[in-house]
């Protein structure tokens, strides 16, 4: 039954998708950037509800509280298709740090546009870093969040690799506190496969960690050592 379910929802999600993309592009240039945040929220409601209902996969949030006043930079772990849903109700309205490759596809690259991700060439090195500073700070000017996904792509549950310094450096310069943010996502909806599993995600939000006036490999190794500290592993997962 849970396969049956995982394969309903995975062609209910193409499906839904593609009728929001397709709405998205039409309606958001009519709304401002907190109202496009909005409708981007109200897409992760609806594919919440179906994973909870087809997949038995629900989710938790704790440390909210930790989220500091002002827009600020969010690290958060990235091992799932879940969080780049997730992030449209967990935090305040925010742009995120993507791949460009994303935006060549047909609705759901212009939905990104329209929302004003920061895209990348991720294989670019030093010039990606300054594309995220340049537009960073133009999107910390006009108050919204930055996010991004440090280890650069989806990584399988329960690994890691290096974070990269452009988060780092985009906080230092502009004065702004780096937000952690840990969950067990890629244990329940893996990043490759049909199959999802039944169970509760987690999501923790850690304490702000300063990064101005710091060594940015200093900050990198503070924050990779939380976020890979808080992820829970699943009991029967362990081991």
């Amino acid at each position: 039954m849970q396969l049956l379910g995982s394969m309903v929802f995975n062609v209910f999600l193409i499906a839904w998708m593609l009728v929001f993309a397709i709405t998205y592009c039409v309606v958001t240039p009519f709304l401002s950037f907190r109202g496009r945040f909005w409708m981007a929220g109200v897409m992760t409601h609806v594919v919440f509800f179906a994973a909870r209902v087809l997949c038995g996969i629900e989710y938790t949030v704790e440390g909210r509280e930790n989220l500091p006043a002002g827009n600020h930079v969010i690290f958060m772990k990235h091992s799932s298709t879940w969080e780049t849903f997730g992030i449209m109700i967990l935090f305040p309205p925010l742009v995120w740090v993507m791949k460009r490759e994303i935006l060549w596809i047909p609705f759901v690259g212009w939905g990104c546009l329209l929302a004003s991700c920061i895209a990348i060439d991720r294989k670019a090195g030093a010039s990606a870093v300054n594309e995220v500073l340049v537009q960073g700070k133009e999107r910390l000017a006009r108050g919204a969040w930055i996010l991004v996904f440090p280890e650069g792509t989806r990584m399988a549950a329960g690994e890691t690799r290096r974070y990269g310094s452009s988060g780092t450096l985009l906080a230092a310069q502009e004065g702004r506190k780096i937000v952690p943010v840990a969950h067990n996502a890629g244990y329940f909806w893996p990043r490759r496969g049909v199959l999802k599993r039944r169970g509760t995600i987690r999501v923790i939000i850690g304490p702000p960690i300063e990064a101005a006036g710091r060594d940015a490999r200093e900050v990198n190794n503070e924050v990779q050592t939380w976020i890979e500290s808080h992820v829970v592993v699943p009991s029967d997962s362990a081991g």
